[in-house]
Parts: structure tokens; sequence; C-alpha cells
């Protein structure tokens, strides 16, 4: 795993994340209007898991895999998870894995 360590982030990279980019940009998530940002696979999962109707395309010289890597994670994170002390017991405020654990029993 390479992790940058200049300031400069990925353009999917949340101000408020304080976590650092997990490689290079790789991937484009879009949302649902289409606005997009590219984004390193850490970052891109995390900004994927906190849009609605969003979508991720792996850039072109991205490592094969790199998308379905970041939908995956995206799966299990929960929107904003940079926000930790934040109450979590709305829907919109889990994960998608979370929120099909629920409807499942």
């Amino acid at each position: 795993m390479v992790v940058t360590t200049d300031r400069h982030r990925c353009p999917a990279a949340h101000p408020d994340d304080p976590t650092p980019c997990v490689g290079p940009p790789v991937v484009t998530v879009l949302d649902a209007v289409d606005a997009g940002a590219d984004g390193c696979e850490h970052h891109g999962a995390r900004l994927l898991a906190s849009l609605d109707g969003g979508r991720v395309y792996a850039l072109p010289d991205a490592p094969q895999g790199a998308a379905i890597r970041v939908f995956k994670a995206a799966d299990g994170i929960r929107p904003f998870c940079w926000y930790e002390d934040a109450p979590r017991t709305e829907p919109s405020q889990l994960s998608r894995a979370e929120n099909r654990a629920r409807h499942q029993h």
C-alpha cells in the first residue's frame, strides 16, 4: 500500500476527512447529476459511500479492478465516516451493507 505524504490530496478527499491518500488517483466518482472527482481508491470509496446514486469509473491508466474495489469498499463504509462521533441511527447514516442487514431480519 502506497501512502502519499505530501499535503496535496486527491480531489475526492473531503476537506474534513483527515486521512491521507493511498496511492494516486485511479477512479472518477460521479454523483447523481454527473458532477465528479478523481480519487485514490481510499478517498474514492469514502466519497462514493457518502453519495446517493453515485457511480465509480476507473481512469484509463488505473490498475485492473480499481473501480470494483472502490465499489465494494464503499458498500461497508458509512456516509461521511470521518464524523466518527455523529449518531448513526437513520438509514441515511448507515452503510449500504448495514441497511441490507437490517432489512434481512
